[in-house]
């Protein structure tokens, strides 16, 4: 089976110096993307080991796909979406596995070569304006994927994979953050903001990490010009803007988790009750414990056994400081969500079900 897999360069890519790819092959640039960790849990296992059956790339990347053409040929001005027509033509791929819904939809579908048998599409949001008609939506919440059905459209369950790279990170027992938190800030997030505010008042009595990306309402409301008027709403808390650094992508990122003892996690409620975000398999799979909001989880999530859960921001306090004042209850707990991701959610086990999901997309 011949894949070619199309993901977006997106906020994760935007930490990696492009100044430092200058003179770099394409082939050299993708290992780059592939060692600095981004989006590895999405990435299927032969992508990032080098198999020739899945060619990846990040079609919405200028510098990156402007390499391959040039190293091909092709014309200057060929556009996105021409260069990765011609990549999957040169690839010869059976079946398109789009992670950029937004940027390539059913259009761009329609223009695919006949060697492709399949098409899918990961969006773990619900159906908005995208067209996506001719794709198999796949993603890990099971809520969204009934949505998509009601459309019309065929769904079908896939799950990401824990990246390989993260246990050497895992082997780290010298942990010097108590708690951290890696995502995104915006009063319009309200649960989740409310949730960060309470844990962050930890920060008199234990480390509390905060790498936030912030809203672009909230980075102009922290500039003097947010001192007074409707722009104050969008301020962080002061408990917050105390813990908090810069957002952190790739390594530096699996660095970060590998420090942490805790990680909070908060869904942004796409899914109903659903959750099972990337940063669940993250959080795991550097061997920390991971504390997230209650839902329903995928298969092997599990409170008291391989995480912990909590309803409210007060609830999530609480669970924070009882598992730091009980380090080996913690552990246990931290240690099994290890082994239950790297053997239920491997690269090899997320490789097979991804072909068995096309193989049934291809039989019906």
């Amino acid at each position: 089976m011949r894949v070619f897999q199309n993901c977006s360069a997106g906020l994760r890519y935007a930490g990696l110096d492009q100044s430092a790819q200058r003179g770099m092959t394409f082939r050299q640039r993708i290992a780059r993307v592939h060692e600095l960790g981004f989006d590895a849990v999405s990435t299927l296992g032969p992508a990032l080991t080098g198999d020739e059956r899945v060619f990846y790339t990040l079609g919405d990347n200028v510098d990156l796909q402007r390499a391959w053409a040039r190293e091909k040929g092709l014309p200057e001005g060929a556009s996105a979406e021409d260069i990765l027509l011609a990549q999957i033509e040169e690839h010869r791929s059976e079946v398109f596995y789009n992670m950029h819904l937004a940027r390539f939809d059913s259009r761009f579908a329609a223009r695919l070569p006949g060697s492709v048998k399949a098409k899918i599409a990961w969006h773990a949001v619900p159906p908005g304006a995208i067209d996506m008609a001719g794709y198999l939506m796949v993603c890990n919440f099971p809520a969204i994927l009934e949505s998509y059905r009601t459309r019309g459209l065929r769904a079908a369950y896939f799950a990401p994979g824990h990246d390989p790279a993260l246990d050497a990170v895992a082997q780290n027992d010298q942990r010097d953050i108590d708690v951290l938190f890696v995502g995104g800030y915006s009063q319009y997030h309200r649960s989740r903001a409310l949730v960060l505010e309470a844990v962050a008042a930890l920060g008199d009595r234990a480390r509390v990490v905060y790498a936030l990306s912030r809203s672009r309402l909230t980075r102009l409301a922290e500039t003097p010009l947010g001192l007074i008027g409707p722009l104050r709403r969008h301020r962080r808390p002061p408990a917050i803007r105390r813990v908090s650094r810069d957002p952190v992508f790739g390594r530096a990122y699996y660095d970060l988790l590998g420090r942490a003892k805790i990680v909070l996690n908060g869904g942004i409620d796409f899914g109903g009750g659903d959750r099972g975000n990337m940063r669940c398999w993250e959080a795991m799979g550097a061997r920390a414990l991971l504390v997230t909001d209650e839902g329903n989880y995928p298969e092997g999530m599990t409170e008291g056994v391989t995480l912990r859960k909590y309803r409210t921001p007060e609830e999530a306090s609480q669970i924070i400081e009882e598992c730091l004042a009980d380090h080996e209850g913690r552990q246990r707990v931290a240690d099994a969500g290890h082994a239950m991701i790297k053997t239920r959610y491997s690269k090899s086990a997320q490789w097979s079900h991804f072909q068995r999901v096309v193989t049934d997309y291809c039989s019906s």
